[in-house]
């Protein structure tokens, strides 16, 4: 299945019990709200579905893996209200990645920022390039990495998410998300990533899915409290966006 406009593209297919969900957006994949809200809608439908046990998160093209939020949104935002409807679909997104019944295996191909590297983190298994640099660059718009922030926290740890969020211009490598455990493997081209990936998943849809199912909420023990907590962090995002500060910063960077 493939739903496509101005904002953004999302293609589904299914094959051997894996499907493939693939994003795509002419901004380095970043996101508005309607393909946050896309995205959800289709974890939520192959979470229930029979004929799926993995699902592979992946993004079109061959520059970045995802560039996060769409800053023309951001722009956009004119009060809280809108600001926090705005980063809730984050929210959204990483609960539904989080209470999905299915194995998610992140493929990461290209650099990811912000939103990217929530969304890589609430992968529960990842594999990635050597070009698949990591960035929290929220502070230096203003806002901070707030929503994601339990996301990341969970992977690589609180010291690690301030090496990353306090240096807001620096770039972390793949080899460094790996060492920290946000990558289970790095390989140095797309070409052995897509072979690892292929019989990673291959392997694991071949596994009794109920007892996937099972090992997913192991994983995800602990993480109830998401579902308030994240839409609390949108709150506190939406409010600094709208400062002088981050509407500056985000000008000057859409610049």
């Amino acid at each position: 299945m493939i739903t496509q406009n101005s904002i953004g593209s999302l293609i589904t297919t299914i094959e051997n019990k894996v499907a493939t969900l693939e994003f795509g957006h002419p901004a380095s994949n970043s996101f508005p709200r309607e393909l946050l809200d896309r995205l959800t809608n289709a974890l939520n439908d192959l979470s229930s579905n029979p004929e799926v046990s993995v699902i592979i998160m992946k993004s079109e093209g061959t520059g970045a893996f995802c560039a996060g939020a769409s800053f023309d949104e951001l722009l956009a935002v004119s009060n809280q209200e809108e600001g926090t409807k705005f980063f809730s679909g984050f929210a959204h997104l990483l609960n539904a990645m989080r209470k999905c019944t299915k194995i998610i295996v992140g493929r990461i191909h290209g650099k990811a920022v912000g939103g990217g590297v929530g969304i890589a983190s609430a992968c529960d298994y990842v594999l990635a390039t050597k070009n698949a640099s990591i960035k929290l660059s929220e502070l230096a718009i203003g806002i901070g990495p707030f929503v994601i922030e339990p996301a990341v926290s969970r992977k690589i740890g609180k010291t690690a998410l301030a090496e990353m969020t306090l240096a807001a211009h620096e770039w972390k490598t793949a080899d460094w998300a790996a060492a920290k455990g946000l990558y289970a493997d790095v390989f140095e081209n797309t070409e052995d990533l897509d072979r690892a990936l292929e019989n990673f998943c291959s392997n694991l849809a071949s596994y009794n899915p109920e007892a996937l199912s099972e090992m997913k909420k192991v994983l995800w023990e602990g993480t109830d409290h998401w579902e308030t907590l994240l839409f609390e962090r949108a709150a506190i995002t939406g409010k600094l966006v709208l400062s002088d500060y981050s509407r500056k910063a985000l000008t000057q960077f859409k610049k």
